[in-house]
């Protein structure tokens, strides 16, 4: 299994800023999202922007202010908004020490929680617009099967770790599984 650390983050990065470039119309909607693909995209460089902010700030609640995308932001502006804060969470992981820890609202995780979590929303939601406008996409297998090993342990026995990522979070069918209609990440490594 892929270490969960800035170099999957990068990978899982790259790989959400092929699909966002090759993308023709940042308008198209994302019906899971409810929302267009610029959007989506804006939702991700956010959430890359707090994990980041959340891991330096602390074990402790820090959120004194939102981040709020800018309407007029063009999908390729976004592309690459999403690769800064991508590399921004990597080197914050990168840069960590093996002590430290973040607040998020699904618990309190070491750098590697914050690397996982990352690149579930980026697997995820890169899989939500390729999935949208009929995209080929290939996301980076070994980062989601250590995002699927670490933030939901209790799914095992999956051949194809993005479609275990997609039905842990409600997006996807399994045979013999029932969909999911909730979930919370598992913040803490089940070994600890």
């Amino acid at each position: 299994m892929r270490a969960l650390d800035g170099d999957a983050v990068r990978a899982a990065g790259t790989a959400v800023r092929e699909l966002l470039d090759g993308v023709p119309d940042g308008d198209a909607e994302v019906p899971v999202m409810g929302s267009t693909v610029t959007a989506v995209g804006q939702h991700v460089a956010t959430c890359l922007a707090w994990y980041a902010h959340d891991l330096a700030a602390g074990a402790q609640e820090t959120s004194p202010a939102d981040l709020v995308p800018l309407p007029e932001a063009s999908l390729a502006v976004v592309g690459r908004t999403v690769g800064a804060w991508g590399e921004v969470l990597a080197r914050t992981v990168d840069g960590a020490a093996p002590e430290d820890q973040g607040w998020h609202s699904h618990g309190v995780a070491d750098a590697a929680g914050f690397a996982a979590i990352g690149c579930a929303e980026l697997l995820v939601h890169g899989t939500d617009v390729a999935d949208a406008l009929g995209l080929d996409w290939s996301p980076p297998a070994d980062v989601a099967a250590g995002v699927l090993g670490r933030l939901f342990p209790e799914v095992t026995g999956v051949e194809d770790p993005i479609v275990g990522l997609l039905w842990a979070t409600g997006r996807g069918d399994l045979p013999g599984r029932e969909r999911r209609a909730g979930w919370t990440y598992a913040m803490v490594p089940s070994d600890d």
